[in-house]
């Protein structure tokens, strides 16, 4: 079997392993919750701009700003690297 194939079986064993609760050598990287009004204030922008500028819709940053949902998954880390260096992430973005 190709070395490509191997690691994917690998990884895939790792992945049962852990769901299924087993001690593996995997780590778990939960993203922070970001209070996401907050990370806009601070950053300066008005919601249009900062939904603009990262990639959100407006509606959306609404809803996470109202508390009606909340963001996950790639949202999420996205947040928690603008909230980290947001200048660092905007100068990358206008690369």
């Amino acid at each position: 079997m190709s070395k490509a194939f191997q690691s994917i079986k690998r990884g895939l064993l790792e992945a049962v392993e852990h769901a299924q609760g087993g001690a593996t050598d995997t780590v778990v990287h939960r993203p922070r919750p970001i209070d996401v009004k907050a990370l806009r204030v601070r950053v300066g922008m008005t919601q249009e701009q900062f939904a603009a500028r990262f990639g959100f819709s407006a509606a959306t940053l609404r809803h996470w700003e109202r508390g009606d949902r909340k963001p996950r998954g790639p949202a999420l880390v996205l947040l928690n690297v603008i909230a980290h260096d947001a200048k660092t992430v905007m100068a990358a973005l206008s690369a």
